[in-house]
């Protein structure tokens, strides 16, 4: 089974300051859909045909729905995508492009994702989570077989956390590679920050409300399996501003001309702010999930906004 997802370079980031620190970004942004989902997505897909289906349903805030309709078109499946109105015009005519049906649901992923599962729960189509499930995990891990492929373990790996299955593949990606002692360095923005909650609380909590940009880690509740490797290995928790993370994707676009959503942002923002979560490693990886719920346009109104 050919994977649908593409290897992705692996190289120095640039434009850093001088911190005596060796960092690496992983390109994620350079999939087919724009961001890392389609290893997970697609693999799921792909699994779920085999076992005889061809109806999927998937809820997205748009990353999650793009590498769901690719997918499918790619296997020649029905995807259905259950997006929030929130999510862009631009996203819902992407996806619609790719042959899925796009439906629309509240003002919110929960709302969006409670149809999906209706829909699967009706027996009308077999459900895809945008993040909470193994088979996903297990695509995401093989970002970190590319890692491992490349160079030495990194002391440290920089991941973005929503509902946090990047998270999920990438400590299982460490673990079947044998790098028990890479930390991963887990980023939130203040306005969505699930899995800090979940360190502070000590068990999985929802969030009452999401106030943020980055509007692909706006989950309220982080799945338990990330929480759960908070428990089994060392995961550091750093939270950033909506404002920081905007500013690391002006950068971005300068340093590696690449455009990429506030969500991965926030990851890149500790390399660029040379945070204090990083301090204690001398080789980073620092993954760029990448993100297509962005334009130039919408980029230049949040940096607007934050005065960036």
């Amino acid at each position: 089974m050919k994977p649908l997802h593409l290897v992705t370079p692996y190289w120095p980031h640039r434009g850093l300051p001088d911190t005596g620190r060796t960092t690496f970004v992983k390109m994620d942004a350079h999939q087919p859909t724009g961001s890392f989902k389609i290893r997970g997505v697609g693999l799921l897909c792909q699994r779920l045909q085999a076992g005889g289906v061809d109806r999927f349903v998937c809820s997205s805030g748009g990353n999650a729905g793009l590498a769901a309709a690719y997918a499918a078109q790619q296997i020649g499946a029905a995807m259905t995508v259950v997006l929030p109105s929130t999510t862009p015009a631009f996203m819902r005519d992407r996806i619609e492009a790719l042959g899925a049906q796009v439906r629309i649901e509240g003002d919110v992923w929960d709302a969006a994702d409670a149809l999906a599962r209706a829909i699967a729960d009706r027996g009308e189509a077999a459900y895809v989570s945008p993040f909470d499930h193994p088979i996903l995990w297990e695509g995401h891990a093989s970002l970190v077989d590319e890692i491992a492929a490349a160079g030495p373990a990194p002391d440290a790996i920089v991941v973005a956390v929503g509902g946090g299955g990047l998270m999920c593949g990438v400590a299982e990606g460490l673990e079947r590679n044998g790098w028990t002692d890479t930390a991963i360095v887990a980023v939130e923005t203040a306005g969505a920050a699930s899995l800090a909650a979940a360190i502070a609380a000590g068990r999985p909590i929802a969030l009452e409300r999401i106030d943020t940009v980055a509007s692909s880690l706006a989950a309220r509740q982080v799945a338990d399996d990330a929480f759960a490797w908070t428990q089994k290995r060392t995961v550091v928790s750093a939270v950033v501003s909506d404002a920081d993370a905007v500013r690391a994707c002006k950068r971005f676009v300068d340093d590696h001309m690449t455009l990429v959503e506030p969500a991965c942002g926030a990851a890149l923002s500790l390399a660029y702010d040379d945070h204090p979560a990083l301090k204690p490693y001398a080789r980073v990886a620092v993954i760029a999930c990448g993100g297509v719920v962005t334009s130039l346009e919408k980029l230049a109104g949040w940096s607007a906004r934050f005065g960036v």
